[in-house]
């Protein structure tokens, strides 16, 4: 049985109450942009450090993940990418996991978030964290929405690799510069956020066994993994698709770019023999100028302009 309470605006609660097991219950306690008021609620239910009470205000950015083991508690922030418009930028969720509860602080622009949470809200009867009323198997259920989820992304970036080969070789080469670059900067951010996810999850396989049996623990978050390696494997994949089409772009705008040069210096060369005739005939001397006093001289210098100007393009 699944009971639900909101206890503030900012602050939601679910208590996971298992009959075939009365003594023992799972509480998850989800807090939305927390402030002082949240962090000082936590303080007085929970004995939690104050500098991860400090590290989950909304206000707070950690740049890397954490996983540090306490007495009789673990603190964890990890980062997953959402999209914003068309560009992937990295959300940070706190978690504080114990026996009995999971305790999570995020900010409110996680769509598969809320999708679990309301889930458990609803439904909470029928998942696996209700059956060993565990909270490693709580957070397990919960990263593991997290992570596919981020498979769509990867699916978005597929997308937009496939319409930046199109515009390439449309001769849109221009068009091509700016999704190049914003993909670049999305793979790159999404690597940044997924490259430490195997490593904390191994190292809660190895921390979580007293919150749960063992091969219950290394049984479901072999899982998570598993799907961090074939998330890595495919930015991997996008890292090098991108960059092979990023120097593809690159070297058609260039032989673009050689192609316009070419053309300008054989019209500039062209254009040199004229430049110089006309440069000559306008010295202010008379002297032994020639054609100056023969009655059709002027077409005489326009002829020889014009011979000068036949003969460069032949040669060219």
């Amino acid at each position: 049985m699944s009971n639900y309470k909101k206890i503030s605006n900012n602050i939601q609660q679910v208590i996971i109450d298992n009959p075939k097991t009365p003594k023992e219950k799972l509480i998850w306690i989800n807090i939305v942009n927390a402030e002082k008021k949240e962090i000082e609620f936590l303080r007085k239910k929970y004995n939690f450090e104050l500098s991860h009470l400090r590290s989950s205000l909304s206000k707070a950015r950690a740049q890397r993940p954490t996983l540090e083991q306490k007495n009789d508690y673990l603190f964890m922030i990890l980062h997953f990418p959402i999209l914003s418009g068309d560009k992937i930028i990295p959300a940070e969720i706190n978690f504080f996991i114990g026996p009995g509860f999971l305790i999570t602080l995020h900010d409110n622009n996680i769509k598969e978030f809320a999708d679990f949470f309301n889930l458990y809200k609803k439904d909470g009867d029928s998942r696996l964290a209700y059956q060993f009323e565990s909270s490693s198997l709580l957070l397990y259920e919960l990263l593991e929405k997290l992570i596919l989820s981020c498979y769509k992304l990867l699916d978005h970036n597929s997308i937009t690799i496939s319409e930046i080969e199109k515009l390439i070789f449309s001769d849109k080469q221009k068009k091509a510069v700016s999704q190049i670059l914003t993909l670049r900067l999305n793979i790159t951010i999404f690597r940044k956020i997924m490259q430490n996810h195997k490593n904390i999850i191994k190292k809660l396989m190895a921390r979580e066994t007293r919150f749960a049996p063992a091969e219950i623990i290394k049984k479901y978050y072999i899982k998570l993994i598993d799907h961090s390696k074939r998330l890595w494997e495919n930015l991997e994949i996008q890292k090098e698709s991108i960059e092979i089409l990023n120097n593809t772009n690159e070297s058609l705008l260039n032989y673009k770019i050689s192609d316009i040069m070419k053309t300008l210096t054989i019209f500039s060369v062209i254009v040199f023999p004229l430049t110089l005739f006309a440069a000559i005939f306008g010295m202010n001397t008379t002297d032994g100028m020639p054609f100056l006093e023969m009655q059709n001289g002027f077409w005489f210098v326009m002829a020889l302009m014009l011979l000068a100007c036949l003969g460069m393009i032949l040669f060219f």
